[in-house]
């Protein structure tokens, strides 16, 4: 499981002071908690088919099923007596049922006067800043770290939507700090660059974006040894050794060939009498 932490206000005889609350989302030794796709799922269940959720209906289902197995009951008509009001459930549902996406009001962003809400995106939870009939198109952020749905704060989400910021200029052109579908990254010349899982990119500085542009071209300068472009052939160095690829297909260089040598022809000649490149996996502890 995951733990989240958030600050929950509590007024006590006539005093407000702050606490701090932790939630545990995920898988833990067992155990289910809740998730914020999960929580928005079985609130929409409960509303439209409260019927179907409802503990009682499961019990006289399975007493359903035991008389059915003793003979006492029809198959097929109990069977038709659930799925004919459940098929109706699921017509009125889909024409009048709204999309479900917990939004939330979290407040105004005092720089810019918009709306900042809370709600379920197409690839998760996020904050949004302004609203989509707005002039200015909304900016979006990811959910990330100890924050949900439930719990996220103004002060979190104009943290989260400050991305993407501007650090100066490299090589003539600009430095960007941006989180993206596939996490935080730096962008130089119209190329991404990941930034380690374990960094913030809020405190990320000049300096070390400089370093993982560097570093990272660096990786696939040593990475790539030639390219043949027409044929859309390259040889690279990979974790195993030299290797060609061709589109998305890996083939393995025979030990009496040069990677560095190698001509077109060659490795269209490995392409078509390919050897399996060997798996390994990880053996289980």
């Amino acid at each position: 499981g995951k733990e989240r932490h958030f600050r929950v206000m509590v007024l006590e005889d006539g005093k407000v002071e702050q606490k701090q609350e932790t939630e545990i989302i995920g898988r833990e030794k067992g155990k289910l908690f809740p998730t914020d796709i999960g929580i928005l799922v079985n609130e929409f269940l409960t509303e439209h088919f409260d019927t179907v959720m409802d503990y009682g209906f499961t019990a006289r289902i399975e007493q359903e099923f035991d008389e059915i197995a003793a003979g006492s009951r029809e198959r097929v008509k109990v069977i038709d007596e659930f799925y004919k009001p459940f098929h109706t459930d699921i017509e009125k549902t889909m024409e009048e049922a709204e999309r479900v996406t917990g939004e939330r009001d979290l407040g105004v962003d005092p720089k810019s006067g918009k709306k900042v809400i809370a709600r379920m995106g197409r690839y998760g939870p996020m904050v949004q800043l302004g609203a989509s009939d707005d002039e200015e198109k909304p900016r979006y952020a990811k959910l990330v770290g100890e924050v949900n749905l439930a719990t996220v704060t103004l002060e979190q989400a104009l943290k989260l939507l400050s991305l993407p910021r501007t650090l100066g200029e490299y090589r003539e052109d600009e430095v960007v700090i941006g989180r993206g579908r596939f996490g935080p990254y730096v962008r130089n010349k119209d190329k991404f660059y990941s930034i380690p899982k374990e960094e913030d990119p809020m405190t990320v500085t000049m300096e070390r974006a400089i370093e993982i542009i560097v570093a990272k071209e660096e990786a696939d300068a040593k990475k790539h040894i030639k390219s043949f472009e027409e044929e859309d052939i390259q040889v690279l160095n990979g974790r195993w050794g030299p290797y060609i690829k061709q589109g998305r297909k890996n083939y393995k260089i025979p030990k009496d060939k040069d990677p560095a040598a190698l001509t077109l022809e060659e490795c269209v000649e490995i392409i078509k009498t390919p050897k399996p490149v060997r798996k390994t996996r990880k053996k289980k502890a």
